[in-house]
């Protein structure tokens, strides 16, 4: 490992009390466990942990694009190497985008380390410091589920390592892995509130911490992805139907999960506020490194996705996604809403003709390209508004409420009770506005459910830096049949080969950490 990792000084990161969203700033930035000792340096630590999130390699960027762009329903359409050979499997460790994303979890691991090494001996409110101690369990999970989702097996990093000591950590198996992010999901569910309105402390009324549902719906998540099934919809069910977190609900407007102006509704769990430099200032992009007072909080992924003459256009999405959207038409007869939600196209039946600003399509008539998490056809924004790059303020959601459900029946389906999961399927369908898939399709088998809900899954979550993940546990790559649907609606996929839809662990890591192992991608 990189022992820059390990000697990062500590970066406090204040929440303005005026506001009530999770806003991000950061006074100065002093040294290890000198310096805690008091409740503040409690709360400054573990906003310190959400700053991680704001960075280039995690969520401001390469973590949605090299996430999305290995999935079926994207493919590569930049000028930059580097995102052209994670579309299409052929990524070198050493890539510097891949070298972000791992530096980025590591930044976050090494942070919430520390505030559950130091944090337990301060003398400070014990409910506060619950929470606190919950929400760096929380973001230590994340990071973790994000190291073992991308890189296969890693180093599994529980404690703050002596300063000016050499740190190498072997890397640990898939198994041990998973062990500890349930096991962190599971400590953080036990600590957090449901929500912030109740608490008292510097915390009351802030939006965008960790809770006890987000908890819950990462716990069940990583049981799905382990096939514990019982598990895991035991997690769900808690946020369906249990007494304490069945807070959650589907938003009317789809489109309102993916635009700045219903950020932290009902149907989110858990998502990661961007602001623009309008809301909270700045001048200096947050691509990473210690951050300062004159940090901005922006998101990039608008701009990386949008369309030609209004980003840079990096990916597009498949025609195989775009087909799939048609299936079905409402129960009006209808599109799916959510193909022009999710995709941006020509569709004159469903007033798709216009863009940003009320500008015509721009474009052939049968072009498509994504529109989820860019600024395409908001109210209020035009070209100017979107401003490129440093301009989108767009909370990345990393789990809504249908997704829960949609989990949720799979894991009934998986236990042999595939008539329960009719249900929760249609749960979501009704959103769209689509027929009873009960009617439509009666009695299916736990195969023929299986493919349902792949189907859902596609419709519903498209472009949400889940897809290539469900491929992989589903087992596609290595089903004959699945993996030559998978290249005939993604050219990118004819270049994969074992073990290459794992990101590789960087080079430098390896060159520096000599108990570090390669993965199956290097």
């Amino acid at each position: 490992m990189k022992k820059i990792i390990f000697s990062i000084a500590l970066s406090t990161v204040l929440f303005a009390a005026c506001n009530d969203e999770l806003d991000l700033d950061n006074p100065n930035a002093p040294k290890t466990a000198a310096y805690w000792s008091t409740e503040d340096h409690a709360v400054e630590g573990i906003n310190a942990v959400y700053n991680s999130l704001l960075i280039d390699g995690y969520y401001m960027r390469m973590t949605p694009a090299l996430t999305d762009g290995r999935g079926d329903d994207f493919k590569g359409d930049s000028p930059w190497l580097d995102l052209i050979q994670v579309a299409n499997f052929t990524i070198l460790p050493t890539s510097g985008p891949v070298q972000w994303m791992w530096s980025a979890y590591y930044q976050q691991v090494f942070r919430a380390n520390q505030v559950l090494t130091y944090v337990p001996e301060i003398e400070m409110d014990e409910a506060l410091r619950d929470r606190c101690l919950g929400q760096a369990y929380f973001l230590r999970g994340l990071a973790y589920f994000h190291l073992v989702t991308n890189f296969e097996k890693v180093p599994l990093i529980l404690s703050v390592p002596v300063e000016e000591e050499e740190y190498y950590e072997p890397t640990a198996t898939q198994e041990v892995i998973w062990e500890q992010i349930i096991s962190d999901f599971s400590n953080a569910q036990e600590m957090l509130p449901v929500d912030y309105a109740s608490v008292d402390g510097p915390d009351h009324q802030q939006k965008g911490r960790a809770t006890k549902g987000a908890a819950t719906g990462f716990l069940g998540k990583s049981y799905l992805y382990t096939r514990k099934w019982p598990q895991a919809a035991a997690e769900f069910r808690k946020l369906i139907e249990g007494p304490e977190v069945n807070i959650y609900g589907l938003m009317d407007n789809y489109r309102d999960n993916f635009s700045p102006g219903a950020e932290n509704n009902k149907e989110s769990l858990f998502e990661v506020q961007f602001a623009t430099p309008e809301e909270v200032g700045g001048t200096v992009m947050n691509y990473g490194g210690e951050p300062g007072s004159n940090w901005r909080q922006v998101s990039s992924v608008g701009h990386t996705y949008a369309m030609d003459g209004y980003g840079y256009s990096d990916f597009l999405p498949t025609r195989w996604v775009y087909e799939e959207f048609k299936k079905e038409k409402t129960m009006d007869g209808k599109s799916d809403p959510r193909l022009l939600a999710t995709i941006a196209s020509y569709e004159p039946g469903d007033n798709s003709t216009t863009v940003y600003g009320g500008t015509p399509w721009p474009h052939a008539e049968g072009a498509i390209y994504p529109r989820k998490y860019t600024h395409d056809g908001l109210e209020g924004y035009t070209t100017e508004s979107q401003g490129g790059v440093e301009r989108s303020g767009i909370n990345y959601r990393l789990m809504r409420y249908a997704d829960v459900l949609l989990m949720y029946a799979e894991a009934l389906n998986e236990m042999g009770q595939t008539s329960d999961a009719y249900n929760y399927i249609q749960q979501v369908r009704d959103r769209a506005s689509l027929p009873d898939l009960s009617v439509v399709k009666p009695g299916m088998g736990q195969d023929e459910m299986r493919d349902q809900i792949a189907h859902e899954r596609t419709t519903e979550l498209s472009i949400e830096s889940i897809r290539i993940h469900d491929i992989i546990r589903w087992g596609w790559l290595y089903d004959e049949e699945k993996l030559a649907e998978l290249k005939q609606r993604d050219a990118d996929f004819v270049s994969w080969s074992p073990g290459k839809e794992y990101l590789p662990i960087p080079q430098t890591e390896l060159d520096i950490n000599p108990n570090l192992e390669p993965n199956s991608a290097n």
